[in-house]
């Protein structure tokens, strides 16, 4: 793997014009040196990307999830992930189109961006899970950079630094509205990965796995329908107005709902069954969920 830790260090590696600050810049795709059969297995850097590009004839694998950037899309990559290419060499030239920002933490010092950059669920998710825009959200997008380009290659002064900023975060806020849009207008993909999660829950809780294993991580339950946990939350909240982690203790309180209303067993053995070690714990979780206590939910159905 080969890690760059300055920007400079990667427009040195692209054969590409010194970067106009050292903190930060944006190049166009168009102007880099085509991919080679010899390129570095993977990638990382210690800054920000953002990108909006066409790639073909390059297959590329971000994480463990290979993607095709033969459609126009915009990812974003936090400092440290990590991005592998493989060229397929039997294809012709690489025909590539689009920007490219790069944003080194140490640009966004002492800013209100700093604090709130990681806030954007966005930076955590995987490349397949990349922003794909209609032609007017490419244009709003296009534009933005257009004014970050033009500010990044005029003279720098006191003021340089803000304005980019601030049309940086402007790019931010765009992408995530449109983001929402997309969890939105991909309807029927959305609800298949809420009819998946419904099953792989039904039928965690429905064998043993609860005893065996405790509880699933909202990381076991991503990874089971081939999603980043970011992606995921980010989806189910558009879509149900929850969490995933509020998916598994809805479905949670669902089985001990069904075992307190259907069943003999104690409320002890029902704790245990449920993967709790202590009756106070449940009792303590169910109350919170319902405001009814164990035993009084089940006084209900007697």
């Amino acid at each position: 793997m080969k890690h760059f830790k300055t920007i400079s260090e990667f427009h040195q590696f692209r054969d590409l014009p010194k970067p106009q600050h050292p903190l930060m810049s944006i190049i166009n795709v168009a102007n880099v040196t085509h991919l080679s059969a010899d390129e570095p297995k993977a990638l990382s850097f210690d800054f920000y990307t953002v990108a909006i590009k066409r790639v073909q004839n390059a297959k590329v694998k971000y994480g463990q999830q290979p993607f095709d950037f033969n459609e126009g899309i915009m990812s974003f990559m936090s400092p440290n992930q990590v991005i592998s290419i493989a060229v397929d060499n039997k294809a012709e030239a690489l025909i590539q189109s689009g920007w490219v920002i790069y944003i080194h933490p140490d640009f966004l010092w002492n800013t209100p961006l700093a604090k709130t950059i990681k806030q954007y669920d966005f930076w955590s998710y995987s490349l397949h899970e990349a922003l794909f825009l209609s032609d007017k959200e490419e244009a709003i997008i296009n534009s933005i950079i257009q004014n970050i380009e033009q500010e990044y290659q005029a003279n720098i002064d006191k003021f340089s630094k803000q304005i980019i900023i601030s049309q940086i975060e402007t790019l931010l806020n765009y992408a995530e509205r449109f983001y929402n849009r997309q969890f939105i207008t991909r309807e029927k993909s959305a609800h298949e990965i809420l009819e998946r999660l419904e099953a792989l829950l039904d039928n965690y809780f429905n064998n043993d796995n609860i005893v065996n294993k405790g509880l699933p991580t909202v990381q076991y339950i991503a990874e089971q329908l081939y999603l980043s946990p970011k992606y995921l939350s980010s989806l189910l909240r558009t879509l149900t107005g929850q969490n995933t982690q509020q998916h598994i203790h809805d479905k949670l309180i669902g089985k001990a709902k069904e075992k307190l209303s259907t069943t003999e067993l104690s409320v002890s053995e029902i704790a245990y069954a449920l993967g709790f070690e202590h009756l106070q714990s449940f009792s303590k979780f169910f109350k919170a969920k319902t405001n009814l206590s164990p035993l009084e939910f089940r006084q209900l159905f007697n």
